[in-house]
């Protein structure tokens, strides 16, 4: 395994790593996973570059999938609709990306575009625009720095290939991208926010595919040691345990474009008598202990088994399952005046002040 490159075993450790910054949301990288082996298998390993070795010139052009995730569980894609719609970017600005990049490291969309890269014979750019996911296109990092999203192409399995030319900002992109998501079967596979390498550079986070690969790492190697894999978790992510219970109420629906709803886990151990409620849409948003918001976005919450600690995802959640939830730091551009005013407590409707999670000690 060399870490200049992603091959199966780093494919294996990053769908591992990233649901847990995925915060439940996101998509469960399998699928991904399995489009992007066997793309590897045919055509060799991803070369996995540094953003800051892209030249300040080049385009890169981000590769994901759009919609709800339940609904992608039960519409596999083949793996050229995101070829298609990457193709048809390309196209539409008369110009091939120099490198293709996660929009989101968590979840679903980080595998996706290694999939694309391996297709594509691309590399694929350690940096992503969230840190973790989110659910809606203006979410992310070049948001913050007046980026726009467009020109962004949709594409669906029945060959279907839509370009959203302009939009005069970055919400008018989501809700028309929705919509045309809605009409494709509530998922589609995207190609949005090409970017200038100068601009990639200032607006994206690094490195957060190999901090996705690291945080699988360190999961895999706490099972083959047979050590203690949530201690393992927290040392990778230096996030902290906020609640540890099992679930005992699930409310959850599928609702323009989004997977909706609350979980609620009663406390076990020096948790017993106390209720958690987590409040997503898509992702985990907020947290609440008894009444009291104790995490919310933009920090992560993810919710992990408790003997285990894989992350489970908003549609593997089920009645009756023993988990430990953990609150981890976002990235410090969430943590500014622009990035709460995107993803903050507040832009989601809810009234809590945002009180930072704090990083514990590596």
């Amino acid at each position: 395994m060399s870490h200049n490159f992603v091959d199966e075993d780093d494919l294996e450790s990053i769908a591992l790593g990233a649901p847990l910054l995925g915060t439940g949301g996101g998509g469960d990288p399998y699928i991904g996973k399995l489009i992007a082996r066997e793309v590897i298998r045919r055509k060799g390993k991803v070369r996995m570059i540094l953003l800051e070795s892209v030249p300040d010139d080049a385009l890169v052009i981000a590769s994901a999938m759009m919609g709800a995730p339940t609904v992608f569980v039960e519409k596999i894609p083949s793996g050229q609709e995101a070829v298609s719609a990457f193709r048809g970017l390309e196209e539409f600005l008369g110009e091939k990306a120099y490198a293709t990049y996660s929009i989101e490291a968590g979840g679903l969309n980080s595998t996706i575009p290694i999939g694309t890269a391996a297709s594509l014979g691309l590399p694929v750019v350690d940096a992503d625009g969230m840190g973790r996911a989110f659910p809606e296109i203006q979410m992310v990092s070049p948001s913050i720095y007046g980026l726009p999203a467009t020109p962004m192409s949709l594409a669906d399995e029945k060959g279907n290939v839509v370009i959203l030319e302009r939009t005069i900002t970055n919400e008018w992109t989501e809700r028309f991208a929705r919509t045309l998501t809605i009409d494709m079967g509530g998922s589609a596979m995207i190609a949005l926010y090409p970017l200038r390498g100068h601009q990639a550079k200032r607006a994206l986070i690094s490195g957060s595919i190999s901090y996705a690969r690291r945080i699988g790492e360190e999961l895999r190697s706490a099972w083959a040691r047979k050590g203690d894999p949530l201690r393992a978790v927290l040392r990778a992510t230096r996030g902290q345990v906020i609640f540890v219970g099992k679930v005992v109420d699930l409310e959850r629906r599928t609702e323009g474009g989004f997977a909706r709803g609350t979980v609620r886990l009663r406390g076990t151990g020096s948790d017993e008598r106390k209720n958690l409620l987590i409040r997503f849409q898509n992702e985990n948003l907020v947290a609440e202990l008894d009444g009291s918001v104790i995490a919310c976005v933009p920090d992560l919450i993810s919710i992990l088994d408790a003997e285990t600690a894989i992350p489970i995802t908003t549609e593997g959640l089920r009645y009756g399952l023993r988990s430990v939830v953990v609150a981890i730091p976002c990235h410090r551009k969430w943590r500014t005046r622009k990035g709460l005013e995107l993803v903050g407590p507040g832009y989601f409707g809810y009234s809590a002040a945002y009180r930072p999670v704090r990083r514990t000690r590596g």
